[in-house]
């Protein structure tokens, strides 16, 4: 018996009687991490990993039936042995290990295998079968070392400020927008965040995670000498809104693993792309699979014909899994902020 299946509902262990992010409503569910199109309303019960219960009852309500487990910590269900390890996606992220009658699948979620300092790293897990993500399993997707990506803003950010320009820069308000915050000179002046990432700020800061000082961009005004130096963090979504209006003159940029794509950077009409993404490239991904010994692969969302192709190949049984998994977060979701007042002023 396989021990994950995909039924309409997401991605089904028959032993065990539950799902690993489900998509639709269930009873009992695993959450590997807390972006939108894995953690849903709506299912009875949950299980998670401990560092995520913050960002999960930040999303879906703090009154979800949520438990929680630590990295390595087992239970039996059915049995079905079932154990949580880090994913380095975002907070709280996890591979699902699920052992039974002598066989181990795992299932990745979202992962990446750079270490950032905002989220336990990556850790291989062996097993017969691995579920991996396939987002961006193209050969031409390899990450420059997040070092560089991280002096590339704080050069950008340095030149506005000296120019007299905010810079706005756009990025997933959970998991992507702190990680930034992390990462970046915090002495470059004042730092800014819409309403949809500063709840999130709060969560990281109260889990440990070094986040520097950040202001509500709403408190500011259009007239405000502080945006000349400031850095401000928004959603995608904010782009090209009302909302913009109260910065006056700046510079924009978006960063994402897309941002490698010219075509991508074009569309999106910002100054500048910082390919900073949260997923593994292609060699990350290569590296992963084959530090899982496993010799089954069942390949997700993404570039999934490409990467089956090439794992099966190196000669593993490889075979794409169809899902409704996609991006971290629906832009169109995000509510941006009430537009300024005609006088410049900010909205409360």
């Amino acid at each position: 018996m396989d021990l994950v299946i995909a039924r309409p509902e997401g991605l089904y262990c028959p032993p065990g009687d539950f799902y690993i992010d489900p998509w639709r409503p269930v009873e009992r569910s695993v959450i590997t991490h807390a972006h939108g199109d894995h953690a849903r309303t709506g299912n009875e019960h949950y299980l998670a990993a401990a560092p995520g219960e913050g960002i999960l009852r930040s999303r879906l309500g703090q009154d979800i039936n949520l438990q929680t487990l630590a990295y390595g910590e087992s239970i039996t269900h059915h049995g079905v042995k079932l154990s949580l390890h880090p994913a380095g996606h975002v907070l709280g992220s996890a591979q699902v290990r699920l052992g039974y009658q002598g066989e181990i699948w795992v299932a990745s979620g979202d992962y990446k295998v750079e270490p950032d300092g905002t989220c336990e790293p990556f850790e291989p897990v062996r097993c017969h079968t691995f579920i991996t993500e396939s987002t961006f399993g193209l050969p031409i997707y390899r990450w420059q070392p997040q070092s560089e990506i991280f002096a590339g803003i704080n050069e950008w950010w340095r030149s506005n400020a000296a120019a007299g320009k905010a810079s706005v820069l756009f990025a997933y308000s959970f998991g992507k927008a702190q990680r930034i915050l992390h990462g970046i000179d915090s002495s470059i002046g004042p730092i800014l965040v819409h309403g949809a990432v500063e709840p999130l700020n709060r969560v990281y800061r109260e889990a440990g995670v070094r986040i520097p000082e950040t202001h509500y961009a709403g408190d500011f005004k259009k007239t405000d000498p502080a945006l000349r130096s400031a850095l401000i963090v928004a959603p995608p979504s904010a782009g090209g809104s009302t909302w913009m209006r109260r910065f006056g003159e700046f510079s924009d940029a978006f960063a994402s693993g897309w941002m490698m794509l010219r075509g991508t950077r074009r569309r999106r009409g910002v100054d500048r792309g910082f390919a900073l993404s949260d997923h593994a490239d292609w060699p990350g991904l290569l590296w992963a699979i084959e530090n899982t010994g496993a010799e089954r692969v069942m390949v997700t969302h993404g570039s999934v014909a490409v990467l089956v192709r090439y794992l099966r190949e190196l000669g593993l049984d490889a075979q794409g899994f169809s899902t409704e998994y996609g991006d971290e977060e629906d832009d169109a979701a995000v509510k941006t902020e009430p537009e300024p007042e005609s006088t410049g002023g900010a909205s409360s």
